[in-house]
């Protein structure tokens, strides 16, 4: 079943449970350490195979041992991740700094293979029929605050630090259809933010309702946790995967929706749809058009004809 956390074979649950209570204690963020994790319990799953298969004998020779070995393995683990499973090279490179921290942690250091040549790319917008699992999966969540919050950061764009600022009085009322009053965040700037989406303005009304019963309803913040204060971006990141695992929304078991994806694909809808560029910046807080660019993927091109405003009859060529 997608999304389920893959088995660590018998014979590495020792090491991978001092790594993963390691791990635990790391200052990375949930996202990541969930990323790191599951790619370590895919690598140990293919290691142990090799092993069982009798093709080498790189698990009993030393493979969470021995630098040389170590090299070995891996190497021919990038190279079932490229070759076998055809994975890009962004998710080989991710495999390898994975595989990096845990040979670390297991006193070996980093692995001594070579990262393919990847560019860095703006985030993936997740496609028509993934936005559809992601919405689906949103809807299963039992709390309408949960509800509300995976629609608000598809349908406006948002930075987890600016969804996680919000106040009661920054978004529509109940009865209202209106804006999302965006303060600035981290890189993004003041704006407002249509809430058109029919859904988005039914979750955020019904967590609206529900809110005046929990603890901190006497309090600005629009979206409270358990004990009555504002929600935390750790728990948003953390309700992110969920979401995405329950959606099958994955890469080898780790989460792939981030609030930085539903932003990219806010953007990359709104593009589709024919807005603008400019307007596009505007709705992401971004002061630059050449940061719109550099994080849609949209090519800097002189405006259409369907876009360009018609210049006056008497108007001289420029």
């Amino acid at each position: 079943m997608a999304g389920r956390r893959t088995q660590v074979p018998d014979v590495y649950a020792g090491v991978h449970a001092d790594y993963a209570a390691a791990l635990a204690d790391t200052p990375l963020d949930a996202a990541t350490r969930r990323a790191y994790d599951s790619r370590v319990r895919v690598y140990l799953v293919w290691l142990e195979g090799v092993w069982l298969e009798g093709a080498a004998d790189i698990s009993g020779h030393g493979a969470l041992s021995d630098p040389r070995v170590r090299d070995v393995a891996v190497n021919d683990y990038k190279i079932h991740l490229t070759g076998v499973l055809g994975r890009s090279d962004n998710t080989v490179n991710a495999h390898l700094t994975a595989l990096d921290r845990f040979y670390e942690h297991l006193g070996l250091g980093k692995v001594g293979v070579d990262r393919a040549p990847a560019p860095r790319v703006a985030p993936r917008a997740l496609t028509a029929p993934e936005q559809q699992r992601y919405l689906r999966a949103v809807q299963r969540r039992t709390l309408s605050r949960d509800r509300a919050i995976g629609h608000l950061l598809l349908r406006c764009g948002l930075l987890v630090s600016e969804l996680v600022a919000l106040d009661t009085a920054d978004v529509p009322p109940p009865t209202g259809t209106g804006t999302v009053d965006v303060g600035s965040g981290a890189g993004g700037l003041p704006r407002q933010i249509p809430l058109t989406d029919i859904a988005a303005r039914a979750e955020v009304a019904a967590w609206q309702q529900d809110r005046l019963t929990w603890p901190g309803a006497d309090t600005s913040a629009l979206l409270l946790n358990r004990r009555g204060g504002r929600l935390s971006a750790r728990a948003v990141d953390l309700l992110l995967d969920d979401i995405s695992l329950d959606a099958g929304l994955s890469d080898d078991g780790a989460p792939t929706v981030s609030a930085n994806v539903l932003r990219h694909t806010f953007a990359t809808n709104l593009l589709n749809r024919g807005i603008d560029i400019v307007t596009v910046a505007e709705q992401l807080g971004h002061a630059r058009l050449d940061t719109t660019r550099r994080y849609t993927g949209h090519p800097h091109r002189p405006q259409s004809a369907r876009t360009r405003p018609p210049a006056p009859p008497s108007a001289a060529p420029t």
